[in-house]
Order: C-alpha cells, then sequence, then structure tokens
C-alpha cells in the first residue's frame, strides 16, 4: 500500500500547488469567481464534466450498477441529459448575461430585484447542502485509503478542498478540476472499467452469472427513470454550481459545444459505472451495501500502484462536486444575500476589495460546510431536500424567464413560494424520499406562475429591453470585469 499512500499523497500535494498558482491569476472579482469568463473549449469541456461527475457518480454509479445492472447507469444518464439541455438550448444566452448568480439573472429579467432575494436564500441552501453531501463522501475514500476516523476524514479532505478554493477562487478551482478529469479518465474509464470486467469473466460470463433482468436497460423501473429526469436532468438547468461554470466560457459557442462534449462523456461514464457495478456483482454477490462495490472492487482486484490512481479517481471526482458547490454557496452568499443585507446595489470599484470578500466568504462556508458534513449523518435526504426545494421552487420562474415574454416578477414570486412550500408540505406528510414532493411542487410551481403571470400587468417594456439587449451581448461591460485577452 506504500505506493498507493505516495500516489494519494502526490495528487493532494498537486492540488495545494494548483491553488497557490491559481492566486496569482486571481486579481479582480471576474477572475476570482468566474475564471475572467476566458475558459476555452478544452478547459471548459473538462472543467464542466469534473462538476458534474461527483462522487454520487461515481460511487454511486457503480452502486446502482452492482444493485440494478445496466439500468443503474441512468442516474447518472440523465445528469448527462441535462448537461446537453443546458449546453445546446441555453447555454449560449447564459454566457452572454454576464452576471455572476442565478439570482442576478431573475432581477435582469423581472425587474426590482425582488425575486433575486427569495431565489438567493433557496439557492444558497442548495449550494450548501451539495457541498456537505460531498465532503462527507470523504469520509468513506479515506477510510479505504488509511482507515481513519470519520470526522478527522472530512476535516483532511474538506480542508484541502477550502484551502485551494480560498487562495485561487474560480481559477485555482478549473486547474484542479483539468487534472481531476484527467485522472477520473484514466482511473475509471480506461483502468477500472477493462480490469473489472476481465476480472468477471467477460461479458459473457456476466450474463451467464447475473439474472437477465441486469441487461434490461429499463430494469431500475419507468418511475425511477422519471424522477430521475426530473430531480437531475432538470437540476443541470439551473444549478448556481453549473451556471457558474457556464459564466467561465470565453464566448457562447465554447459554452455551447464544450458543454456538448461534456454532456457526451456524462453518457460513457454513466454506462461505464454500471458495467464496474455489474462486474462487481459477479465477484462480490454478497456484499452489506452496494456503495461498498467501488471500494471493494478496487481494493481486492487492482494491483499496487493503479489502485492509488483509481482511489485518487474517486477522490478527484468529490473534490470537483465539493470545490464547484463551495465557491457557488459563497458567492449567492455574498453576492446574492449578504450585499442586499447591506443594501449594495452596484459593486464596489475596488477589486482588490472584492477578491478579499469573496475569499473570505469561501473560507467561512467552507468552515461551515465541514461542520455541517461532521454534523450529518443521512446524506440522502439532506441532499433530497435540497434538490426538491431547487427544482419545485425554481426551475420554473427561472426557465419560463428565458423563455416566456409575459412571466412577471410577481408570478416568478408566486411560483417560487407556492413550489417551494408545496414542497416541505408534501415531504412532511409523504417522506423526504417520496417522489410525489418533487411531482405536485413542480406542478403547483408551474400553475401559481402562469396564473399570476397572467393576472398581473406585463414586465415594464424597459426593463425587456434591456434584458434583450443583455440576452444578445449588446450590453455595457461590466463595473467589475477586468478586459482580458483570452488565452
Amino acid at each position: 500500500m506504500a505506493v498507493d499512500y505516495l500516489v494519494i499523497v502526490v495528487y493532494l500535494a498537486g492540488m495545494l500547488a494548483m491553488g497557490w498558482w491559481g492566486m496569482r491569476r486571481a486579481r479582480s472579482k471576474s477572475e476570482f469567481l468566474v475564471a475572467g469568463r476566458r475558459l476555452g473549449p478544452a478547459m471548459y469541456s473538462g472543467t464542466m464534466a469534473a462538476i458534474v461527475l461527483g462522487g454520487a457518480s461515481t460511487i454511486g454509479g457503480v452502486g446502482l450498477g452492482y444493485q440494478y445492472g445496466l439500468s443503474g447507469a441512468w442516474m447518472v444518464f440523465t445528469i448527462g441529459l441535462g448537461l446537453l439541455a443546458l449546453s445546446v438550448f441555453f447555454s449560449a444566452r447564459i454566457a452572454r448575461l454576464k452576471v455572476y448568480t442565478v439570482s442576478e439573472m431573475l432581477d435582469l429579467r423581472y425587474g426590482g430585484g425582488r425575486a433575486g432575494v427569495i431565489s438567493g436564500v433557496v439557492m444558497w441552501a442548495y449550494t450548501l447542502m451539495l457541498a456537505v453531501t460531498s465532503t462527507i463522501a470523504y469520509a468513506t475514500i479515506f477510510d479505504v485509503l488509511f482507515d481513519i476516523d470519520r470526522t478527522l476524514a472530512i476535516v483532511l479532505g474538506g480542508s484541502i478542498v477550502v484551502a485551494y478554493s480560498t487562495l485561487g477562487g474560480m481559477w485555482s478551482i478549473t486547474l484542479t478540476d483539468m487534472v481531476q478529469f484527467v485522472v477520473k479518465t484514466i482511473g475509471v474509464l480506461l483502468l477500472l472499467l477493462p480490469i473489472a470486467v476481465v476480472k468477471a469473466g467477460g461479458f459473457a460470463a456476466m450474463k451467464a452469472e447475473l439474472p437477465t433482468g441486469y441487461f434490461d436497460p429499463l430494469g431500475i423501473g419507468g418511475e425511477t427513470i422519471f424522477t430521475y429526469v426530473l430531480i437531475y436532468t432538470f437540476g443541470m438547468l439551473i444549478g448556481q454550481d453549473i451556471w457558474q461554470r457556464v459564466f467561465t466560457a470565453r464566448s457562447d459557442r465554447t459554452a455551447k459545444w464544450g458543454g456538448t462534449v461534456a454532456g457526451t462523456y456524462c453518457l460513457a461514464y454513466a454506462l461505464a459505472g454500471a458495467v464496474i457495478g455489474t462486474a462487481a456483482k459477479v465477484l462480490y454477490p454478497e456484499l452489506g451495501s452496494a456503495d461498498d462495490a467501488f471500494a471493494t472492487i478496487v481494493k481486492e482486484e487492482l494491483p499496487v500502484g493503479v489502485r492509488g490512481l483509481v482511489l485518487a479517481a474517486a477522490l478527484a471526482a468529490v473534490m470537483s462536486t465539493s470545490s464547484g458547490a463551495l465557491i457557488a454557496c459563497a458567492t449567492v452568499a455574498n453576492n446574492d444575500i449578504w450585499s442586499r443585507l447591506r443594501g449594495i446595489v452596484e459593486a464596489p470599484s475596488d477589486d482588490h476589495d472584492e477578491v478579499r470578500g469573496n475569499r473570505a466568504f469561501i473560507l467561512l462556508m467552507g468552515i461551515a460546510v465541514i461542520g455541517t458534513a461532521i454534523a450529518i449523518d443521512d446524506v440522502v435526504q439532506a441532499l433530497t431536500v435540497a434538490y426538491n426545494l431547487l427544482v419545485g421552487g425554481l426551475l420554473v420562474p427561472i426557465l419560463g424567464g428565458l423563455v416566456w415574454r409575459r412571466g412577471t416578477v410577481y408570478g416568478a414570486l408566486a411560483s417560487v413560494v407556492v413550489g417551494g412550500l408545496a414542497v416541505i408540505a408534501l415531504m412532511a406528510t409523504h417522506g423526504i424520499l417520496a417522489n410525489e414532493p418533487v411531482y405536485y411542487g413542480l406542478l403547483a410551481s408551474l400553475a401559481a406562475y402562469l396564473a399570476v403571470s397572467l393576472a398581473t400587468p406585463p414586465t415594464d417594456a424597459a426593463v425587456l429591453a434591456a434584458w434583450r439587449e443583455r440576452l444578445a451581448g449588446r450590453s455595457p461591460e461590466l463595473a467589475s470585469e477586468r478586459v482580458a485577452a483570452p488565452q
């Protein structure tokens, strides 16, 4: 195991070095929060794929393959579909808005700043819980690596992410995500996938050993697939962590085609995880938990050195999602909540002060994430609450604002409040993990948006005109933007 330890230590040290290097580039608000909006297609595709394919997609995806066979790919598959839909239909318009948060987009579209306040609180809760659940995953990985206490594992993994994210902001996260993307590709797709299939005797042996349901593409169940689409596909369309990556693209063409490449990669990753899990079922049919499949097959079947690289791939998956969610959480907390509480409308002209303030918020949110991760045990329920509120409360006003001119600020507010309350009430009556909260919460949100928008005066023509100018990319450069040559 000494070689495996060395691989992991070198990898973690590299992440911190990337953070230090990124600090030299993050000298303005734009550089710190959205990498100066300068990422080209290669870096954009890699970092976008890295953030959406986290620990749930890697460890959880293999676990679903262990439990359901090839149809276990559907969870990660719907993430890929959501990223493809975002990239093809919306990303170009989103990139041209030149904002920092989803709530700022709502303010621009509806006017008045009222829709953005409530949406900011909901988005902050979602990004916080996403960062928390990713941070908890360190306990599983470090337990396999070093057999250390859960709390220490969370503090160790979380501190490294907080350190490099605080130092260089989005530049550090982008650089580390590119490394993590390469490590995941090599570790999971090029090493673990073929080794697992060979160890299981090949596809013919796997088919002979397992029930036919393991090779049914719809074996996981139609209702489950539909729920995945609602939660993950739609969640990809509106999450601050995803939009903040769209904002890093240097052009709308980069956002569209780079995101399409990343979404296609996600589809391949989904199938790979399901196949690995299916192979693990052949090799270890009596595991106590499906989520142990990834760690077990890595620990028992891979040679020294390769095992360290694959475990680094799992660590990379967790870190990429954790860091992306952390900077999103801090950006929303500072720009959408704290700034509004202080009554700040325009960003200060001193970019250095802006960087220092955002850096402080990443540190504060990082400490909160680590503390919450130590305190929470039920990861699935926490993440389900976050996604239910996100989709049930924010999907309709965000997408409605992008595609329906008649939507009004009152319709958006009603949609957020009615959808959010419906989700909370249904989770209380049907259970947090039930499908009904997101189903009916989304319908209630849509009904409120349509009814109230049609019953209230249309959005002011001046607001819509400014919105169209921004969508077309013809608005003046923002005060907080720093012009720099593309790389």
